[in-house]
């Protein structure tokens, strides 16, 4: 397992510079933005590429970013995208926490009364609706998410995160190296 990490993060690791350095032009970036969409680009498609696009995820992943790049203005798109969708799920999880605290408030009043709610649901009930919100949002979350199946969802799920974690070490080590550098 530690040799396929570390595997894992050595092939990132070049594919992810091999990517930088095609596209490094200083013409081609001009803004701070652009210079951050294109880094978060270049990963994930170094990502996708590392696993080799063997897993559902890398291909979403490919696929996303063949999409972006077919357009001349791909740079302009992709911001509105990413905002709107982490809009969405920063709204989903603020709406779900301030239900969350409603109910709380509801069901200590009524406690406080002695009375329980009479329209309570079963324990069972509860909990199948709360592993069917939570698939939903994995699935949201993990690129391709939307056409698989549970099983499929939860392995690509831990492939995904494994992957994720080399990116994260990769990119940790190098702004500790650059701060090393600097210094």
């Amino acid at each position: 397992m530690m040799t396929d990490r570390t595997s894992l993060r050595q092939k990132f690791l070049k594919k992810w510079v091999k990517g930088l350095q095609m596209y490094s032009s200083p013409k081609k970036l001009t803004t701070v933005m652009e210079r951050k969409r294109f880094i978060r680009l270049s990963a994930d498609v170094a990502l996708a590429s590392a696993r080799g696009g063997m897993t559902r995820w890398s291909r979403a992943l490919f696929s996303s970013a063949l999409k972006d790049s077919q357009d001349k203005h791909f740079d302009r798109k992709i911001p509105g995208r990413a905002k709107g969708k982490e809009r969405k799920l920063h709204e989903s999880i603020t709406r779900k926490i301030t239900s969350r605290k409603v109910l709380k408030g509801i069901r200590e009043g009524a406690r406080k009364k002695g009375k329980t709610p009479s329209n309570r649901l079963p324990a069972r009930t509860i909990a199948k609706r709360l592993v069917k919100k939570r698939t939903q949002l994995l699935r949201k979350i993990v690129p391709g998410g939307e056409s698989m199946d549970n099983v499929s969802l939860i392995t690509e799920t831990l492939d995904y995160i494994i992957s994720l974690r080399a990116q994260i070490d990769v990119m940790r080590s190098l702004v500790c190296l650059s701060g090393h550098l600097d210094a």
